[in-house]
């Protein structure tokens, strides 16, 4: 049985990817979506300005703003 991989891209003002930021890979976009409530102020702080969540490889859905107030 292949199960799904979801997995979150991070990326920083430039559009490029954050070094040293590597999400989890999730069987579930629930469960990465928990994690990402759960962190999104420590990759912001990391300089993460955007995440994208991947489904196997592609986009799934809009990129999430990681700004904090």
């Amino acid at each position: 049985m292949i199960r799904p991989r979801w997995e979150w891209a991070v990326d920083d003002a430039t559009g490029g990817a954050v070094p040293d930021v590597t999400s989890p890979v999730f069987t579930t976009q629930y469960d990465a979506e928990q994690w990402l409530g759960e962190h999104w102020r420590e990759l912001a702080a990391a300089g993460a300005t955007v995440a994208r969540l991947l489904h196997d490889g592609a986009q799934a859905t809009p990129g999430v703003e990681l700004r904090t107030p």
